[in-house]
């Protein structure tokens, strides 16, 4: 199966001249999404992670059913102030200022073996952030992984474990 005809790109959103690539239209065809998971699974299945972790928010639709298809715990990084309880945050920079994210703090036990998941990945910047977040927190990041990844913006560049995605986009 083509994933990528199950992908729609929206011009012009969220602002002018950004090409947006939606994946509500996967995640709304039952066979499409489920070769995604499947696949990923495949992927990542041999790190043998203990705890998958997505980056908010579409990295959440990504992460929890893989979790859930690999026996595996789910945890959250997300925006500062949108976690309850006590959290550790991570701040890290943007082309055009910093951003900041956040884990709640009993989120990972040292040692365990992380992967890191997003539904898409352009420059790789919240990716690594995320990985360096696990990775204060004593998670051993093991791989990271995506649907969509834009590999004309080289965000694979940044990030430094093994990557995977499904579907590139050169353009």
């Amino acid at each position: 199966m083509d994933l990528k005809q199950h992908i729609r790109s929206i011009p012009d959103f969220p602002k002018p001249g950004i090409l947006f690539y939606d994946i509500s239209t996967l995640l709304s065809h039952p066979h499409a999404w489920r070769a995604t998971v499947e696949r990923l699974a495949g992927a990542l299945r041999p790190h043998e992670p203990d705890l998958l972790v997505g980056i908010e928010s579409r990295g959440f639709l990504v992460a929890a059913p893989l979790a859930y298809e690999l026996g595996r715990g789910f945890a959250m990084v997300r925006k500062m102030g949108k976690l309850p309880g006590r959290t550790v945050r991570f701040t890290y920079d943007l082309e055009y200022g910093t951003d900041t994210i956040e884990i709640q703090e009993d989120a990972i036990t040292r040692g365990q073996r992380v992967v890191v998941l997003d539904d898409l990945v352009a420059t790789g910047g919240t990716m690594q952030a995320a990985i360096d977040l696990v990775r204060q927190r004593g998670g051993d990041v093991v791989a990271a992984g995506c649907i969509i990844e834009l590999t004309f913006l080289r965000g694979r560049d940044r990030i430094d474990v093994p990557f995977t995605s499904m579907v590139a986009f050169d353009s």
